[in-house]
């Protein structure tokens, strides 16, 4: 996306609020991005996971913060003081609050809205804070903003296909299609949903399994139908990509007791740009400058994703047996990491000495993913992972782990054309070598796999068309901010978005009103 500044006579302000962890500061970050582009100033507040649960509150995302204030000059950081948490359930006291990670984040949230409520009162004057955008989990933020009559809206950081189905899912658990124990009952039997394709009960997001009137089920549900009681809902992907999710949008049983949902918006992919050349150059990337052209196949499970040592030996082996070449990032399980990442088996390094590469920890996944040499990409099916391959043309091999990972390996296998599923995980819960040797043989050499690559290369090519002048996620962005600025006139703001920003036209290539 080029840049084009035209600030009006006051630049207005978006301040940004994406509660903790690394898979949601990051999209946050590169939706600030957009803002800077189109004249906003952007704050973003965050918050310091306290260090007891930190897989709870987003491991590792104290470090991140660090890194991500140090490359982002242009926005404006600030952390919000820390609070003293409440006790836990377990010790003694009257606390009803389950230590359920999920809760436990929630609650952290909830109890920061004092000290946001000061910070907007009193470092963005009312007359230049344009909106405040939260996370999906920051959803106790929109009290605060009520409060202080300022526009909010929700950044859902997952795709439209996953929202539509946790739209619905609040009747589906308050209705009779549900066994009274709760959806795990049900196992892998299909649910029908709008906009999707049958989803496996059982695909649905953990805590959703359990006895709906347990407080877990309860308080996770509220949260996630709190996402569309904002004045609308910014969404990380893009028309073309999932145009039957964002039109089940329209349909009225798509919020069931509601008269509408607010308008959403498709404004996406937002994924990090490949670095390019420099003089720090990884290793990594000038192994792959070495390999023929979409002849790698490269494995890596996310920020926080690990498996087993047994699940290692059979990767390897699956590697080996394939006859193809690799990158492999290979991480340590949380209780293992203190003694450093697993390591393949003995002498599978020296028989795979020159066609495979093994990483421990880390790889520059946009960068990698990016690179010509790379042609499959085996993937946890993250929401963010997912994009970056999707804007880099690389099909995917998909091995879910957890969160909503298991729903978007439906949609990126079944209604995008994009992916293949590796079934092990499913079944027992391990993936054999022999599946590893075919899935990775039939993305890199069968016609199959052909199919598969032009899919990447078409939806490369309308990703790239979504961002440009003219096309639908850039007409989106600029019906959000035109919306925002009519709400803000309604809330005590009289200046218009026309007024501000008179030059700009708001027709786009591919109309996608959702």
């Amino acid at each position: 996306m080029e840049k084009e500044k035209e600030k009006g006579p006051v630049q207005q302000t978006v301040v940004r609020y994406p509660g903790v962890g690394v898979g949601h500061i990051g999209p946050m970050t590169r939706l600030a991005e957009a803002f800077l582009r189109h004249g906003y100033a952007v704050t973003m507040v965050l918050i310091e996971p306290p260090p007891i649960n930190s897989t709870a509150c987003g491991s590792g995302s104290g470090f991140f913060i660090d890194h991500i204030t140090a490359a982002n000059p242009s926005i404006t950081f600030h952390v919000l003081p820390p609070i003293p948490l409440p006790p836990p359930a377990d010790s003694g006291t009257s606390s009803s609050k389950s230590n359920h990670p999920l809760l436990l984040k929630l609650e952290l949230m909830r109890l920061y809205n004092d000290e946001l409520e000061s910070f907007l009162g009193s470092a963005v004057p009312r007359g230049r804070l344009h909106s405040l955008v939260i996370d999906m989990f920051c959803t106790h933020a929109i009290d605060v903003a009520r409060k202080l009559r300022v526009p909010v809206y929700t950044f859902f950081a997952s795709g439209a296909g996953v929202l539509a189905i946790f739209t619905q899912l609040p009747a589906l658990l308050a209705g009779g299609r549900r066994p009274p124990a709760g959806l795990k009952e049900l196992g892998d039997t299909p649910l029908e949903f709008l906009g999707v394709p049958p989803m496996p009960a059982s695909h649905l997001v953990r805590v959703l399994l359990e006895n709906p009137e347990h407080e877990p089920c309860r308080t996770v549900m509220s949260n996630w139908a709190r996402n569309t009681d904002t004045h609308g809902v910014l969404v990380n992907t893009f028309c073309s990509l999932e145009t039957r999710a964002l039109q089940a949008f329209r349909d009225p049983r798509c919020v069931p007791g509601k008269a509408a949902l607010p308008p959403v918006y498709p404004i996406g992919p937002l994924v990090a740009g490949a670095a390019g050349d420099g003089e720090s150059r990884p290793e990594c990337l000038a192994w792959l400058d070495a390999q023929p052209e979409r002849s790698v196949v490269f494995l890596c499970w996310g920020s926080k994703g690990s498996l087993p040592e047994e699940q290692i030996k059979e990767i390897a082996a699956g590697l080996e047996k394939s006859g193809q070449r690799f990158l492999w990032v290979v991480r340590a399980p949380p209780a293992v990491g203190a003694g450093g990442d697993p390591k393949p088996p003995e002498g599978f390094l020296e028989r795979t000495r020159g066609r495979g590469l093994v990483l421990g920890s880390w790889a520059p996944q946009v960068d990698v993913l990016n690179h010509p040499a790379v042609g499959a990409f085996v993937t946890h099916c993250g929401w963010n992972s997912a994009l970056e391959a999707i804007a880099a043309g690389v099909p995917m091999l998909c091995w879910p782990l957890g969160a909503e990972q298991k729903m978007n390996k439906v949609l990126m296998a079944e209604e995008m054309g994009i992916g293949v599923e590796l079934q092990g995980y499913s079944s027992t819960g391990f993936i054999k070598a022999e599946e590893i040797e075919a899935k990775v043989r039939l993305v890199l050499e069968s016609e199959e796999g052909k199919e598969l690559r032009a899919r990447a290369a078409e939806l490369k090519k309308e990703a790239e068309e979504a961002l440009e002048d003219g096309g639908s996620s850039r007409t989106e962005f600029l019906r959000f901010l035109s919306d925002a600025e009519n709400l803000r006139g309604q809330l005590g703001e009289p200046q218009t978005f026309d007024q501000r920003f008179p030059k700009w036209q708001m027709v786009g290539k591919a109309e996608c009103r959702v």
